[in-house]
């Protein structure tokens, strides 16, 4: 059996990190919280509880506290490492699902979606976010053959191939589209599978400039740079 581990980025979660842990642990799996230079009472909680945690002594965002995780991950030789925020959002059932097709051999990084091609009309959130998601993903379409329909997924599970590419070389802004493009380009199997979400339940999003589009383009932009960059070579 591969061992996993669940790696739990956490900046000021003080009101869900408590019960995410307590739901990882009872469903059986191993866990790192990254506690993101947390200002509220997220350190106290891990500290408290003695849970597994690094705590970072300053900010890094999002990028860098993944990061953080898939070098645990890599140094201590698991197999597969998965992403799940600390919000709340993410359904502990569905961490079998999105582990499945590594374990099958069908991909090295699956992205447990809100939308799938099916499913992509039913989730509901702005307009302007909808717009960014589905643009980010014509491009990444455009430039790697490959459709990702849900783009800024933060729920993933990647092999141990890929997890040793993370902890070496992981985008500190715009991870998630960043790094999924990334190892399209690098040849990587992508798959896609519908996962169960929750509406955020504390804490806020570390994406912040959905409304006036610059997420979007400045994600787009970063592809494009790696796309060039790979031209050259």
């Amino acid at each position: 059996m591969k061992n996993v581990l669940i790696i739990v980025p956490a900046f000021n979660e003080e009101s869900t990190i408590e019960n995410v842990v307590k739901n990882i642990v009872d469903h059986g799996y191993d866990y790192i919280v990254i506690n993101d230079g947390s200002t509220d009472n997220t350190k106290k909680i891990l500290d408290d509880n003695s849970y597994n945690h690094i705590d970072l002594i300053f900010n890094l965002g999002i990028g860098g506290a993944v990061q953080t995780g898939y070098k645990y991950a890599y140094k201590m030789g698991y197999d597969i490492a998965v992403q799940m925020d600390a919000d709340g959002q993410h359904e502990i059932s569905s961490v079998e699902k999105i582990v499945q097709p590594i374990l099958d051999g069908e991909a090295d990084l699956v992205i447990g979606s809100r939308f799938t091609e099916k499913t992509i009309g039913n989730f509901k959130t702005t307009a302007m976010r909808r717009f960014g998601i589905k643009m980010i993903s014509n491009v990444i379409k455009t430039l790697s053959k490959k459709r990702i329909y849900d783009t800024t997924s933060g729920f993933r599970a990647a092999n141990h191939e890929v997890i040793e590419v993370f902890a070496k070389d992981y985008p500190l802004e715009y991870p998630e589209p960043v790094s999924e493009f990334m190892l399209l380009k690098s040849g990587f199997k992508v798959k896609e599978v519908s996962a169960k979400m929750h509406a955020r339940v504390g804490g806020k999003s570390s994406i912040h400039s959905w409304k006036k589009g610059y997420y979007m383009i400045n994600v787009i932009l970063s592809i494009l740079m790696i796309q060039f960059r790979s031209k050259k070579r």
